[in-house]
């Protein structure tokens, strides 16, 4: 006999339970300003930071600093992604490479995107090279070190019996190793996207004039805190939409192997 979980509709409808707890947030937030009395300019409430948000987002400045800053994460975030992930898959088949090339990573991987500023400075100059190249860093290393260790655990049991079938270097590599690493490389993909955002705001400390991590700085310089939770929000509400878009994927590219496979 099957027991059966008993679970509300409320449950099982997660983007409603979202919405709700969002607004409980903004509820609680909208108190804390208004009961304790909180200087509005140390602790901006929800109404000022909506029509602060309504004002950036009227003269055009919100849209250029968002796209600036999607440029440059989506820039790193794809070249972390297009090197990281060969070079995964590669030093997890390849015992020699990982023998040679992990004690590399795994010295440099430590080593906080913030440190390199300096360097990227004096190689990139100013703009946003060196701010790509830091989010790049902060991907580059999580996705080589996810792919590696995805595609050492695969069932060797699955190589023995391709191996019984006379596959070749690419039907191994489209037939069993990425179908097997695929949910554990969306999950490294949706860590690095959040990474790559979090890194954003140090990323465009360098001599940039636009992105949402100069608005944060900038809005501080001037006392502007409504500014700066303003930047914070949009960075959180692209962060999710991002995570959303490569959850999706991911759920599509495994349908897609498993039919092709």
């Amino acid at each position: 006999m099957r027991l059966h979980e008993n679970t509300s509709p409320l449950e099982n409808n997660t983007w409603l339970l979202g919405v709700i707890a969002f607004i409980s947030m903004c509820i609680l937030w909208w108190g804390l300003v208004e009961f304790y009395d909180i200087n509005e300019k140390v602790f901006p409430g929800p109404v000022a930071v909506f029509e602060s948000f309504w004002l950036l987002l009227l003269d055009g400045s919100l849209l250029k600093h968002t796209v600036a800053s999607l440029y440059r994460v989506t820039v790193g975030f794809y070249l972390a992604a297009a090197l990281g992930i060969p070079l995964g898959i590669f030093i997890g088949r390849v015992t020699l490479a990982r023998n040679l090339l992990n004690p590399i990573i795994q010295f440099l991987r430590p080593i906080s995107p913030l440190a390199w500023i300096p360097l990227a400075m004096l190689w990139f100059g100013i703009g946003d090279n060196p701010a790509i190249f830091l989010i790049f860093l902060a991907c580059f290393f999580p996705l080589v070190v996810s792919t590696t260790i995805a595609v050492v655990s695969i069932n060797k049991v699955y190589f023995q019996v391709a191996s019984n079938f006379n596959f070749n270097h690419t039907e191994h590599l489209f037939k069993i190793i990425i179908p097997a690493i695929i949910p554990d490389l969306v999950t490294a993909l949706r860590l690095t996207v959040s990474i790559a955002w979090l890194v954003v705001v140090a990323a465009e400390m360098i001599a940039v004039q636009s992105g949402l991590g100069f608005l944060i700085l900038d809005s501080r310089n001037a006392l502007r805190m409504d500014y700066v939770m303003v930047g914070m929000i949009v960075i959180g509400m692209i962060g999710l939409l991002l995570d959303f878009v490569v959850k999706q994927l991911g759920n599509g590219k495994s349908s897609v192997w498993k039919e092709v496979t």
